[in-house]
């Protein structure tokens, strides 16, 4: 008996996962818990293993296609058992089990006509655009104006769509500014007294120490800690920080959980193990979500100050820059020091201006002490 297999959510918020590769061949034989294909979601790269021992019978998309959630990802049934498609089933019906010999598919039939207007398909002939080479970006992948005029111009044009994991920041970053009114202030502080306690402790991750220091302010400073719940004000008395991490598939924030009950030696070794897991996109769903504070360490790619984006279900976020030597005053005195440039946005409906200058302050006193 042929079963079906549904792409699962496999994290929070999952609506849609890329397939990377199939373990398994249409008529090789699988295992039970055996990897059967390869996807890629939002966060990482994982494996889905077969839920059923048998023979599979059909991939439900190739590799590179987009499938939703929920969407017949495979069949797996009996050594000799096939499966295809009810070719005139109900839209959104289950797909009905044949059980049989193979046999030879039909030739194909010619290619289906490109879907375009027929002001579209004029204006394709007066630019000499073959639309049977143009991708339509319309409803139900109709070919528009706009798609024609790309098609036809001179200079050169490339459209791709976003990448599971480009698409979900666009998405939050894009929702997070619409819903929270950010307020950023900015700062410096002189760098070098963290500076030489990082060598003194054999260099950790910067991000590490600033963690490390910023948990006494965040439990003294509680709603930086904190969300807004619609009408309510929710203070968390865990913290789990994260810190962003430039992946090659975007940008990632993983999670120090209970990263108040570790030491700055514990924090470091979870940073690198993290921001390892992030670019190898490893990164389970547990280790990118839940942060109560975020700490961006632009300075390890040469920024310096900078307007970040507060992460949903958060209320505050750190951005600490490239420490460049400077000139400042020092007892009156024009000296040369290196300063970290601090950016920290916070959302206006919870934390005030006052509020947030004094978090401010006492994060300039901590980063400062020797």
């Amino acid at each position: 008996m042929a079963n079906q297999f549904h792409l699962p959510d496999i994290g929070e918020g999952l609506t849609e996962a890329v397939v990377v590769s199939w373990h398994v061949a249409v008529g090789e034989t699988v295992a039970l818990d055996e990897p059967l294909v390869e996807i890629e979601t939002d966060k990482a790269v994982v494996d889905i293993p077969s839920p059923f021992a048998g023979t599979l019978l059909y991939q439900g998309a190739g590799e590179g296609a987009t499938m939703e959630v929920d969407a017949l990802l495979a069949v797996i049934g009996e050594p000799g058992e096939t499966w295809v498609e009810a070719p005139d089933r109900p839209s959104g019906a289950a797909p009905l089990p044949i059980v049989g010999s193979l046999e030879e598919a039909p030739p194909a039939g010619p290619p289906p006509r490109a879907q375009a207007l027929p002001m579209v398909r004029k204006l394709a002939k007066e630019l000499g655009v073959d639309l049977a080479t143009v991708e339509g970006t319309g409803t139900g992948r109709r070919i528009t104006e706009d798609d024609v005029r790309n098609a036809g111009e001179s200079r050169p044009v490339s459209r791709a769509p976003m990448s599971p994991v480009r698409k979900t920041i666009a998405d939050r970053m894009t929702r997070s500014w619409r819903e929270i009114p950010h307020v950023t202030t900015f700062d410096e502080a002189l760098a070098q007294p963290l500076l030489t306690a990082r060598d003194e402790l054999g260099k950790p991750p910067l991000e590490a120490l600033i963690i490390s220091r910023l948990l006494p302010l965040l439990a003294n400073h509680p709603l930086f800690n904190a969300f807004v719940d619609g009408a309510d004000i929710v203070e968390r008395g865990f913290y789990d920080i994260g810190f962003a991490v430039n992946a090659p598939q975007g940008l990632l924030v993983a999670v120090v959980h209970d990263a108040d009950q570790k030491s700055v030696d514990e924090i470091g070794s979870e940073v690198v193990r993290l921001a390892d897991a992030a670019r190898s996109r490893r990164l389970s769903p547990d280790d990118a979500r839940g942060q109560t504070f975020t700490v961006s360490n632009i300075g390890a790619v040469g920024g310096r100050f900078g307007t970040p984006i507060i992460p949903l279900g958060t209320s505050a976020i750190l951005s600490v820059g490239r420490a460049d030597p400077k000139p400042i005053v020092d007892d009156g005195e024009i000296v040369v020091a290196r300063v970290f440039p601090l950016s920290l946005s916070y959302d206006h409906r919870l934390i005030d201006g006052a509020e947030g200058r004094s978090f401010m302050a006492d994060l300039i006193e901590t980063l400062e002490r020797p």
